[in-house]
Formats: C-alpha cells, sequence, structure tokens
C-alpha cells in the first residue's frame, strides 16, 4: 500500500496492543489526577474588563439577532447540506429550544436596561404563547425534547423574574409541569431521551437514550427542582440510570446507549467525549452522585483545554461528526456552557485558574459580529452559540 508519510506505519497487531494499553490506563490516569490534582497549564489569562466587553459584544448581538415576533432563529439560510429536519415540526422544536437558551442567557445577566428588558418581554411572550404547541416532528424526528428541556432552564429564571408576582409565577409553574409532561411522553421506553427513533417510530419513542441529552434534561429538572417545582421520580431515576450505564471508568461518556458494545469507537474515547463529560459529569454530581468530585471536575476541565483541539477542529465543518474521533461541531459551545455549569460548583478560592482557561477558549472565538457559532444549523446556529458561550463566560467572572 502506497503512503504519503515518511513514518513507520505501525503494524496492525502491535497497534491494537497499544489501543488496549492505553484504554487500560486511562482510569488509573485520572485516578491519579484525582489524588494530586491534575496540572494546571499555562494560560494567557484575560481581564475581567476583556470578559466583559466580550460579553457586551456577545449581548449586543443577540438583541439585533432577535425576530420581530421574540424569537431568535429560523429554517433560513439554507445550504445543499443540512441535517435532517422535516418540516414544520423539527424547526417548531429547533426554534423553540434556541429562543429559550437566548432568554436564559439574557435573564442570567440581570440587565436592567431598557433594550435587553425589552427583548426578555417579546421572547417571555413568544415562549408562553408557542411552547404548548411544541410536539414531536415525525415519528422518527424527536428534536422536541431539546425544546422542553431548555424551556424549563428559561421558565425557571422567569420564575424568579417574577418574584412576588404569584398569578405569574403560577403560570409559569404549570408551563413547567407541561414539559414535564411532555418529556414523559417522550421518554425512551429504556429511559432517558433520544432525538431519533430509527427503530419503530412507536407512540413510546423507542429511540436508543443519548447521554447528553439525559445530562442536560437531568440539569433542567434539578433547576426546576430548587425552586420547589418537583420532576417525576421516576423520570429522573430512569435517566440516571441510563446515563450511568453510558459511563465509563474516566468519566467519559458514550455516545449513546447503542454503542454499548463499541466502547472504544473513536466518538466514545476520551476525545470524542470531551463535549459530553461536562454535563454528564454535571448532571450525576448534581443529582448525588459522589464518585464526580471536585478533583474529577477539574481534571476535566483541564482536559477540555489543553485537549481542545479534538473539538475545536471539528468546530463549523458542515457535516455531523466528519472530524476527527468522530466530534460534530456542535458539541463544541454545549461542551463549554456546561464546563462553566461544572466549574460554579467548585470551591470559590480554587476557581481562577479553571475561569481562566474556559475564558480564554471563549474570547479567541468571538465573531466579529459578536456572536459565537460551531456549527452551520440553517439560521439557529449563531443565537445558540453566543447564548451557551455568554452562560460559561458569566461564570467566569471574579467571584462577588
Amino acid at each position: 500500500m502506497r503512503t504519503h508519510s515518511r513514518r513507520t506505519a505501525i503494524p496492525t497487531r502491535l497497534a491494537a496492543v497499544v489501543l488496549c494499553v492505553s484504554a487500560a490506563m486511562m482510569p488509573v490516569l485520572l485516578a491519579g489526577e484525582a489524588e494530586q490534582g491534575p496540572t494546571l497549564p499555562k494560560v494567557d489569562a484575560p481581564t475581567e474588563a476583556e470578559i466583559r466587553n466580550s460579553i457586551a459584544r456577545g449581548i449586543q448581538f443577540l438583541l439585533k439577532d432577535q425576530n420581530a415576533n421574540g424569537s431568535w432563529g429560523s429554517a433560513t439560510r439554507t445550504k445543499q447540506l443540512n441535517i435532517y429536519a422535516p418540516v414544520p415540526g423539527a424547526h417548531h422544536a429547533f426554534r423553540t429550544a434556541t429562543t429559550a437558551l437566548c432568554l436564559s442567557a439574557l435573564l442570567e445577566r440581570n440587565d436592567q436596561s431598557a433594550d435587553v428588558q425589552k427583548a426578555i418581554d417579546r421572547a417571555e411572550s413568544w415562549l408562553y404563547e408557542n411552547l404548548p404547541r411544541l410536539r414531536r416532528a415525525t415519528g422518527d424526528a424527536i428534536y422536541n425534547v431539546w425544546g422542553h428541556g431548555y424551556s424549563i432552564q428559561a421558565l425557571v429564571r422567569l420564575h424568579g423574574r417574577h418574584a412576588g408576582n404569584n398569578e405569574q409565577q403560577k403560570q409559569i409553574v404549570e408551563l413547567i409541569q407541561m414539559q414535564f409532561d411532555r418529556l414523559r411522553r417522550y421518554e425512551s421506553v429504556d429511559g432517558g431521551w433520544g432525538y431519533y427513533d430509527f427503530r419503530y417510530e412507536a407512540q413510546r419513542p423507542t429511540s436508543s437514550s443519548i447521554s447528553f441529552v439525559n445530562g442536560a434534561i437531568l440539569i433542567a429538572f434539578h433547576e426546576a427542582r430548587e425552586i420547589g417545582v418537583e420532576p417525576p421520580e421516576r423520570l429522573v431515576r430512569r435517566a440516571i440510570a441510563a446515563t450511568n450505564r453510558q459511563k465509563k471508568k474516566d468519566f467519559s461518556y458514550l455516545y449513546g446507549e447503542y454503542l454499548k458494545d463499541r466502547p472504544m469507537r473513536e466518538i466514545n474515547r476520551p476525545g470524542g467525549s470531551l463535549g459530553r463529560t461536562q454535563c454528564c459529569n454535571h448532571a450525576l454530581r448534581i443529582w448525588g452522585d459522589q464518585s464526580v468530585t471536585d478533583d474529577v471536575v477539574k481534571a476535566w476541565l483541564v482536559r477540555l483545554y489543553v485537549r481542545n483541539g479534538w473539538l475545536d477542529i471539528g468546530r463549523k465543518r458542515p457535516v455531523p461528526h466528519e472530524s476527527w474521533m468522530q466530534v460534530a461541531g456542535y458539541f463544541y459551545y454545549f461542551g463549554h456552557y456546561y464546563a462553566g455549569l461544572g466549574l460554579a460548583e467548585l470551591p470559590d478560592d480554587e476557581k481562577a485558574p479553571y475561569q481562566a482557561m474556559l475564558a480564554r477558549l471563549m474570547l479567541d472565538r468571538q465573531e466579529k459580529s459578536g456572536a459565537w457559532f460551531d456549527y452551520p444549523l440553517y439560521d439557529y446556529h449563531d443565537p445558540y452559540g453566543t447564548s451557551y458561550a455568554l452562560m460559561a463566560l458569566y461564570r467566569c467572572l471574579p467571584v462577588d
């Protein structure tokens, strides 16, 4: 076989041995990091002023990008290559999830300026009107689970915005409970959630449980619980069990439970899991998994920085999973947002070096428009990427 590389090829058997040894060592390496703490890299830490300026530019982008009806994103900016999105339901789901993320990003900033408050008012009205109509698009496309999950988080923040208004808060609680019911209907037969059902397209989805969908929804459930709105215990218990079945000893996670017989496929290795681990670890930790310690969180925050190339090289590629380690571009800001949530749980006096890493990554990737995007998805990518990045950056500001 002809090759263009001058490097000596590793014989197939030896390569297999190397992979097996590496796989066996991974849990040991992480255990060592957990005992001694990870080695911190040198980082050109951005100043607080630089972070605040970046945040201001991101917020200005969201204000300019908001649709006239109060939502964000649309099915425009099409290209010859797009992911499967049966109309109109898939786009209802994308727009709802994107709008909920943008609303959360604006609410978390607690900016009382007239422009920001007006944008929040419009988005809030859109969400109240459209969220009850969100459903599964077709038998095989269940993107609505993202809309239900992220809307819970937006509604939790709106609940705080309307403190003292009992009637408004009651309406918000009812909408949160409606999302619980929708997620009960669209729960996989195995527990947890997927966003495709290519098996039988049954009324009760036979989709494979997907680790990072479970993580995102479990985190939303926990936020609802913190304001006194208890999610269904059975849904929580089954989603945790499904996520744990996909958890590996080194705290990387399978992409989905359908890959349980191929744990060393590229997408299931630490490099392929880098955008999922942050979310899944945080979800399990806040629901009581004591194995996800501070040191495990720190180790994976360091890995996210020093091994960021595994994610970054997939950023903006138009074909999902075409990159090394089968990484898809849309994992990039997703992973960094959840890294921020995990970082926020660390002791205040230990956060600074991890904040510097996360902030540096975000600032270096901000677009000239003030937006962030990682995957060209119709016209949803700029607002959802910007929202994820903003909420990551909020957690990089100095602790008051």
